[in-house]
């Protein structure tokens, strides 16, 4: 009698567990290898594992830099304590100062020098200066110069006579101006005329008066009449 055909379910079953099996053993052949290589990876080279996996350092700033270290001071050499001083010094001071006979010349201090005198300012005399002023006097100030040029210098009564032969009309009010220093200095200083002279004269420019004065074609031109200040100082003679 002929064998009855096997169920084919049961075929696929064990052929399936026959694939896992060999699946399982190479699985487990490829992690046995696999811890093999990376023991003798991790012996070679262990340091080298480690600088991969660990993370970068931050850089350093200045602040992290270690400080260069201090040089030692020198140490000031010790000073002798009083009880080590040799017998020499120990001496007592009669002994080391000798009296004064002894001494030799060379020591002696020498004479003090005496103080520079101290310059002292020549008293000079009072200056007696007489002076007089007359302003905004109706003239220019040229004109005045033209005679105050030849009474600078000289004495009163010589100035008074200049002005007196003077042919200007300014020369009235140097000779009024004269008389009014004169009498100054007799009334102020009680000095008298003939012993002084004139040191100085002046004669400055003074404001301007603006006129006008009609001209042909119903016209105006300007006139400026001038003015002057002067000034005469009067002082003894020598």
């Amino acid at each position: 009698m002929a064998d009855k055909p096997g169920d084919p379910q049961k075929g696929k079953a064990a052929e399936t567990e026959q694939v896992e099996a060999e699946a399982a053993e190479a699985k487990a052949a490829a992690s046995t290898e696999a811890a093999e290589e990376k023991s003798e990876a991790t012996e070679e080279a262990p340091q080298q594992v480690k600088k991969t996996r660990a993370k970068k350092a931050a850089p350093k700033t200045d602040e992290d830099k270690p400080k260069p270290a201090r040089k030692p001071r020198a140490k000031k050499p010790a000073e002798p304590k009083a009880e080590e001083k040799p017998a020499e010094e120990e001496k007592p001071a009669e002994a080391e100062q000798p009296s004064a006979e002894e001494k030799p010349a060379a020591e002696e201090k020498p004479a003090a020098k005496p103080a520079p005198a101290r310059r002292t300012r020549k008293e000079t005399p009072e200056r007696v200066l007489v002076r007089a002023h007359a302003k905004y006097v109706r003239t220019s100030a040229r004109k005045a110069r033209l005679v105050c040029d030849h009474i600078r210098g000289k004495d009163v009564a010589e100035a008074r006579a200049i002005l007196t032969h003077t042919n200007r009309q300014v020369a009235e009010a140097w000779s009024k101006l004269l008389e009014s220093a004169v009498a100054n200095a007799a009334e102020n200083h009680s000095l008298d005329d003939e012993d002084l002279r004139i040191v100085f004269v002046t004669a400055d420019e003074g404001p301007t008066l603006k006129r006008f004065r009609p001209r042909a074609m119903g016209r105006a031109t300007k006139i400026r009449k001038r003015t002057s200040h002067l000034s005469i100082g009067l002082e003894p003679k020598e």
